[in-house]
């Protein structure tokens, strides 16, 4: 391609979808945050942001090259473009937009990816584990795997997206079942947190929670509309399909909640909107918008189900990464096969729609065997991370609060100088009173340098 076959609208499109999805990783950061206790969110909020300083540098490092650079046995790329070798120059052209753009574009879902994994893990995993953790996962395992769903080269390139033809139009495969595959592996590695199914460990913040789930739900319109890769029907497709399954698995969600528990709950509401955002990103492409309202309703539904069932199995998924993007992203996809229609960009018919059961089948290959590949390696590589340098916090560290013991910090100083403390110790109260030599008590007025102990 030339310089002339740039499109400017598609550019800025694709850019401005890059700022959208990098958008998300502090929107899931509150997101998280504000589902745990209070001794732990500032570790769960870094745990999101290192892992944007990690990857970004894993990426223009090797991961570009690895992820979308030739194609090695139809699961990895090559080396021909690390550090970005040769894409500064005006004709390295994808598609209709300068390929630094696309660069820029698929590694904010590189770094979201591996950010999701955290939530399994909150409250009792060492900041250097979780590093090594970062980045090991994302070069053995996001890389090959997002190079086997979205590297298409005429059947020469990944197995998933150009072999087998499974659909993955914006990440159900690549990102959520990937991620929650992995997370299941770690929260089995690390056990449970101390006082699991005893102790209440709600959320300390709603409010945090519901404004990382609506930044989650703008930036998701970045991660679906902007995977169309320019400014036209396909985007406009996926934008509407996006809201709609949201929309519905809010409602989804709360039904479910509402039939067993009696009550519609923030969380649950917050919940409900990130499985649907998780479901429609798969089938967003391959969907009508009627079928997005049965996939959104669909989705809240199920994964309101699944988070129970930890407590059935016994693992300590923390912040139900598992149920949500595991299981939401595996139904997702396979939603591809029953309610794909030809009407849709993605052109492909599913079950429901007279197209038999091939995609179907197709979709549930692809998840399976990532499934197993993502849960297989990070469980390894949890167990040799925590036999080496340590993954697991130590039972009294972590009764401590892992804000405290691993950064010496504290997310909320509520008797800090300038605050309530400095205003008690301003004022003189009586020391504690001294007995006298008939019996009788008499209280002593405190010397200068006494203050009000907090």
């Amino acid at each position: 391609m030339t310089l002339m076959e740039i499109n400017a609208g598609d550019t800025a499109w694709v850019l401005a979808s890059a700022a959208l999805v990098m958008l998300m990783t502090p929107g899931l950061a509150f997101f998280y945050g504000g589902m745990v206790r209070v001794k732990s969110v500032l570790n769960m909020m870094m745990m999101s942001f290192i892992t944007i300083a990690v990857v970004t540098i894993l990426w223009v490092v090797v991961g570009y090259s690895l992820t979308f650079a030739g194609d090695t046995g139809h699961v990895i790329g090559d080396f021909s473009e690390v550090g970005l070798k040769g894409l500064l120059a005006p004709e390295a052209v994808s598609g209709t937009t300068p390929t630094l753009a696309f660069v820029a574009f698929q590694l904010m879902f590189a770094i979201i990816t591996p950010a999701l994994i955290s939530g399994a893990i909150a409250d009792r995993a060492t900041f250097r584990g979780w590093i090594a953790f970062v980045v090991g996962w994302t070069l053995l395992v996001y890389f090959p795997v997002a190079h086997s769903v979205w590297f298409l080269d005429d059947g020469n390139g990944g197995w998933i997206g150009d072999k087998l033809k499974a659909i993955d139009f914006a990440g159900g495969t690549a990102v959520h079942l990937n991620a929650g595959a992995a997370a299941l592996a770690l929260a089995i590695v690390l056990g449970k947190r101390v006082g699991w199914k005893k102790d209440p460990m709600r959320p300390h913040s709603l409010p945090l929670v519901l404004l990382g789930a609506g930044l989650l739900w703008f930036g998701w319109f970045g991660f679906n509309a902007g995977s169309a890769l320019s400014a036209g029907t396909t985007a406009a497709v996926t934008f509407v399909n996006t809201q709609a399954a949201t929309a519905a698995a809010v409602i989804g969600w709360l039904i479910v909640e509402r039939l067993t528990h009696g009550k519609a709950t923030t969380l649950g509401m917050a919940s409900g909107a990130v499985a649907g955002l998780v479901a429609i990103t798969p089938s967003c492409g391959a969907v009508t918008p009627l079928g997005a309202l049965a996939v959104g309703l669909l989705a809240g539904g199920i994964c309101a189900f699944a988070v129970s069932l930890k407590y059935k199995f016994g693992f300590d998924d923390s912040l139900d990464v598992v149920g949500v993007h595991f299981v939401g992203g595996l139904f997702g996809s396979l939603a591809i096969g029953l309610f794909g229609s030809a009407a849709a960009p993605s052109a492909v018919n599913g079950l429901f729609y007279g197209g038999g059961a091939t995609q179907l089948g197709r979709q549930a290959v692809a998840n399976v065997v990532v499934a197993i590949y993502s849960f297989s390696v990070a469980f390894i590589l949890g167990k040799v991370i925590d036999k080496t340098i340590g993954f697991r916090l130590k039972e009294d560290d972590e009764v401590t609060g892992v804000d405290q013991v691993e950064h010496a910090e504290t997310a909320y100083d509520y008797l800090g100088s300038s605050g309530l403390r400095g205003a008690l110790s301003s004022r003189p109260v009586p020391a504690p009173a001294e007995t006298a030599e008939n019996g009788t008590t008499e209280a002593t007025e405190p010397s200068e340098k006494e203050g009000v102990k907090a």
